[in-house]
């Protein structure tokens, strides 16, 4: 009869938790087993293992075969280590006394391991649960302010009251240079009157019609040269 080393499942879901067994490989996996060798629990952090050591090395030494979980669960209890350990002494590689302070020494050091990762977590986990206070903290602080903000009437802004004459002096001292006066406004330089129209010059008045030179009176018409009187005859 084949056996093997493989877990059973127990617990809720979401919460399951496993035995570890030594059962007929043909069995159900959550059918009859032939012995418990120890627990799992995988909801912790690192996992509880609580094991059999020396029943379960047995089985190891007798042939049982093992399931994925089941050989990285006694390869991390050092199960399987020492089982190797325990052949080096079949081969006359090592005897008993150096195999046993092997596995002391990889034990210590497995403690060792297992315990600092344990410390960090607990740390991790006291950081986290800190650092959710706070945020907490702050969102209820920050709530109050704006129940207070929206409580309080906002002050109605006094106006400025008006500078008086000293103080806008003081006022332009302080900027620079006061603001320059504009040069008085540039009169327009006297609209240039338009140069007298020109009138024109005194319409020619066109030169007294020459009034036709006296007309001509015709010379006294001239009177006959006293017609010759004949002399007396």
């Amino acid at each position: 009869m084949a056996t093997k080393i493989r877990l059973q499942r127990h617990g809720k879901k979401g919460n399951a938790f496993y035995h570890i067994v030594a059962a007929d490989s043909r069995a159900p996996r959550d059918g009859r087993f032939i012995e418990k060798l120890g627990t799992y629990n995988p909801n912790m952090n690192p996992a509880l293992i609580d094991i059999d050591f020396d029943k379960t090395l047995n089985w190891i030494q007798d042939g049982a075969e093992m399931t994925d979980t089941a050989r990285a669960i006694l390869s991390y209890k050092g199960i399987l280590y020492k089982n190797h350990l325990i052949k080096g002494i079949a081969k006359g590689a090592l005897n008993e006394a150096q195999v046993e302070e092997k596995f002391a020494k990889w034990v210590e050091e497995k403690s060792a391991k297992v315990d600092a990762k344990a410390s960090g977590l607990s740390k991790a986990a006291d950081k986290a649960a800190a650092d959710k206070l706070q945020a907490e903290v702050d969102v209820s602080t920050a709530r109050a302010k704006e129940i207070e903000a929206k409580n309080t009437p906002a002050a109605e802004e006094a106006p400025a009251a008006e500078e008086t004459p000293a103080a806008e002096e003081l006022q332009q001292q302080r900027t620079p240079a006061a603001e320059e006066t504009p040069a008085a406004e540039e009169t327009p330089a006297a609209e240039e009157t338009p140069a007298a129209e020109e009138t024109p010059a005194a319409e020619e008045t066109p030169a007294a019609e020459e009034t036709p030179a006296a007309e001509e009176t015709p010379a006294a018409e001239e009177t006959p040269a006293a017609e010759d009187t004949p002399a007396a005859e």
